[in-house]
């Protein structure tokens, strides 16, 4: 492994260390969303991004980072951390091992290296250089996406319906016609899956930067593609079609990209 994706099961490991002893346990919540929007921070949610930007700041000071909970730092430098420190707040709360911890490095503009780490069952998901593994109880497990040729065969997955917009919501619901199989509420962990080769397709809408940028590696070292509404290289649109088979994208599309910004 280089010496990067070393360095992000280092922080996936003290992310652990943070978050876990809050799940299913006391952690306090504030609600930062707007009215009738629930949308929670949690202090497991502080504290792990907190350790993870002390254990950056130490390692590498001229790193860059950028923060679901503290915004930004350096955002320009050539290696930047991105970091949602436990992406599925909710299924936290609620008690369920959907949510993760998701590190990312982005190296002159793209991601590089990504980690998908779920304490709870003792998964990390790394994508990188060397290659997409998943480690757990101290083996190595080597990660592939499934061949799936049609998406009337194929497992979908999107973390919750009512966050599309109207025509995004028809796009859906157009998309999970054809498939085989949907499934609902995973958060990223749906995309450690489809790594995994047990989950085709993925899309989602109304994402942020930490919410997607740590897929791209573990999924495509893994043998998959991530690309946006569009069929292009997602940007800041939010928009995210991640796939294991790439002759899924244009199935997808046929009604993705009309509802696409």
């Amino acid at each position: 492994m280089t010496e990067h994706e070393l360095f992000a099961i280092e922080l996936a490991r003290e992310a652990a260390r943070v978050s876990l002893p809050y799940f299913r346990g006391t952690c306090t919540e504030t609600d930062k969303g707007g009215p009738g929007a629930f949308d929670p921070v949690t202090q497991a949610d502080q504290e792990a991004e907190t350790a993870i930007r002390r254990l950056i700041a130490a390692r590498y000071p001229d790193h860059g980072v950028i923060g679901e909970e503290y915004g930004e730092d350096r955002p320009d430098a050539d290696h930047v951390w991105i970091l949602d420190p436990i992406d599925g707040t909710r299924a936290f709360i609620a008690g369920l091992p959907l949510w993760t911890n998701l590190i990312a490095l982005r190296t002159e503009g793209r991601p590089s290296v990504g980690v998908i780490g779920q304490p709870y069952l003792d998964e990390i998901f790394l994508g990188g250089p060397s290659g997409a593994r998943m480690l757990k109880g101290g083996a190595e497990t080597a990660l592939a996406v499934r061949a799936c040729a049609s998406l009337n065969d194929a497992v979908i997955a999107t973390t919750d319906p009512d966050i599309f917009n109207g025509a995004e919501r028809g796009a859906w619901t157009q998309l999970r016609a054809a498939a085989r199989l949907a499934r609902l509420g995973c958060d990223a962990y749906a995309y450690a899956m489809l790594a995994a080769g047990r989950i085709d397709l993925v899309a989602e809408s109304e994402l942020k930067v930490w919410d997607w940028f740590a897929l791209v590696p573990v999924i495509e070292a893994a043998g998959g593609k991530v690309v946006d509404w569009r069929g292009e290289t997602p940007d800041g649109g939010g928009q995210i079609l991640a796939v294991g088979d790439p002759r899924l994208i244009d199935q997808a599309l046929v009604t993705l990209r009309r509802a696409s910004r």
